[in-house]
């Protein structure tokens, strides 16, 4: 009886057979569900190879896997070379390789299983991922290993990766938000010269002197296995480390172990200082609804690096600030109970941004908010963002620290369910530590927060000089002495802060 109803064909509409939901309907492949009792491992393992390569997973039911190699590579190494390497091997990922001809090949291959493909390079960092059905873990941990080890680097590949950096530079300078900008800006003034503080971007002068060689002396030193992690999230631990035994153990990469230039273990050193860029931003953005000529500051102050254990109380701080846009749909939901939302954006209408933003990396961290409004008003919008800072200081409500600490758990949590996302944290902590804390472990450090602890962080970053970034219309823009007079202020005396811009 089951077999003959499976068998039917129905255009809908009509009425349903009496099919027994315990037979399988034939040509639909077998279910695989989840076991209530069979609870899903949450710990992350990690293997360390016998040439230092650490092969880190974490399991995740479900059909997909998202697999990558993540190096301790990225601007902030680039001291002893030029500058802009890391932003060039960014754009040349996944182009031809000893066994694939072209980026075409290395995408053909991926479609077979499903899969897409990213690299992206931040301060500290080179990421290579490929999401792919898990059925393909063999292929794709093959492509991962000749993508980060075998590249051909081409003289074709290079041109093309100059021509596309020159119109990222050039786009990076008309876009209408002018976030990444402001953020390259804040880090070259609060680390002048050193470490986090060198150009994430390739400048435009180096653009013609990266060639291979410079390419392969970086990488020879920089691309080692004691420096990389093979991450996986959605695959069993031994299957991923027999890939990477069998893909990443005893390689020779294609610019060989020679001898290297050394490697820049620098600790950042902050610095503090102005950065400024006089802008006509009239015509940033034209159109039916051009955007206001603005003036963007941001002022930042340094916090802690992501492994010590004032981390958790900058992020919640972080949190409890929060801001955005003037314009901003929604609720609660959306962070309008934070301070740059009640203090600022509420009270002066004339502000079109005021948005909180923390940077953290192994050995420091930056604070800063991000402010925009009209150039005639930048006096008065400095003078708003310092009192902000110093504010920082003061009475912690229990209310808005509890807010704070939901929304950052419920951030954190919400961001863990995608594969991506776990992916990267995996990595990024087992690249930094060799171990990873677990969501639920982070959760108990934020709920553990108190307001003292806001206070403590705070004080201890109110003593340092501050890094300012200025863009735009900066005739009216306070002196660096100025800002730096009124964030020194330990008893937070706002009215005397009021006449220091007058």
């Amino acid at each position: 009886r089951c077999g003959l109803a499976a068998g039917r064909s129905y255009s809908g509409g009509g009425a349903y057979p009496s099919v027994s939901l315990a037979c399988p309907l034939p040509g639909v492949p077998k279910a695989v569900f989840a076991a209530a009792e069979g609870r899903e491992r949450f710990e992350t393992r990690v293997t360390v190879l016998e040439n230092g390569l650490r092969v880190a997973s974490q399991n995740k039911f479900g059909q997909f896997c998202t697999v990558g190699i993540l190096v301790n590579s990225g601007s902030r190494h680039e001291a002893k070379y030029l500058s802009g390497i890391s932003h060039f091997l960014e754009k040349l990922a996944f182009s031809s390789t000893a066994q694939f001809g072209s980026k075409d090949e290395i995408l053909l291959t991926l479609e077979k299983h499903g899969g897409i493909c990213d690299c992206q390079a931040s301060r500290d960092t080179i990421m290579y991922a490929v999401s792919a059905d898990a059925r393909g873990l063999d292929t794709v941990v093959n492509l991962l290993a000749d993508v980060a080890l075998q590249p051909r680097l081409s003289d074709e590949e290079i041109e093309m990766t100059r021509t596309a950096i020159r119109f990222e530079l050039e786009d990076l300078n008309m876009r209408p938000d002018p976030e990444p900008l402001l953020t390259e800006m804040i880090h070259a003034a609060a680390f002048r010269d050193n470490t986090v503080g060198l150009n994430r971007f390739c400048p435009v002068e180096n653009t013609d002197k990266i060639d291979r060689d410079v390419l392969h002396s970086y990488l020879r030193s920089y691309y080692t296995p004691d420096r990389m992690v093979l991450a996986g999230v959605g695959i069993e631990h031994e299957q991923l480390v027999e890939c990477a035994r069998k893909y990443l153990l005893g390689v020779e990469p294609v610019w060989g172990t020679g001898q290297s230039r050394g490697v820049d273990r620098s600790v950042a050193q902050y610095t503090g200082g102005i950065v400024k860029v006089e802008k006509d931003m009239s015509d940033v953005s034209l159109g039916p609804t051009p955007i206001p000529e603005l003036t963007h500051i941001m002022i930042g102050l340094e916090s802690c690096s992501f492994l010590e254990d004032d981390f958790i109380p900058f992020a919640v701080l972080n949190m409890m600030m929060g801001g955005g846009g003037s314009f901003s749909a929604g609720g609660p939901g959306k962070g309008m109970f934070t301070r740059l939302y009640l203090n600022v954006l509420n009270r002066h209408h004339w502000m079109y941004n005021a948005t909180s933003y923390h940077h953290s990396y192994e050995d420091t961290g930056l604070l800063c908010i991000h402010a925009s409004a009209d150039p005639k008003q930048v006096r008065e919008m400095v003078e708003i963002i310092t009192r902000e800072f110093i504010l920082m200081a003061g009475a912690v409500g229990e209310v808005e620290l509890e807010r704070a600490k939901t929304q950052l758990k419920s951030m954190l949590m919400m961001n863990l369910e995608s594969r991506p996302v776990i992916f990267e944290d995996v990595g990024r902590q087992v690249l930094a530590t060799n171990t990873r804390k677990l969501p639920h472990e982070l959760c108990a450090l934020i709920g553990q927060v108190k307001p003292t602890d806001i206070k403590r962080v705070v004080t201890k970053m109110l003593h340092k000089k501050p890094a300012v970034a200025a863009l735009g219309d900066l005739t009216d823009l306070p002196s660096y002495e100025h800002i730096q007079a009124a964030l020194s202020s330990k008893d937070g005396r706002l009215p005397r802060l009021y006449r220091l811009f007058r």
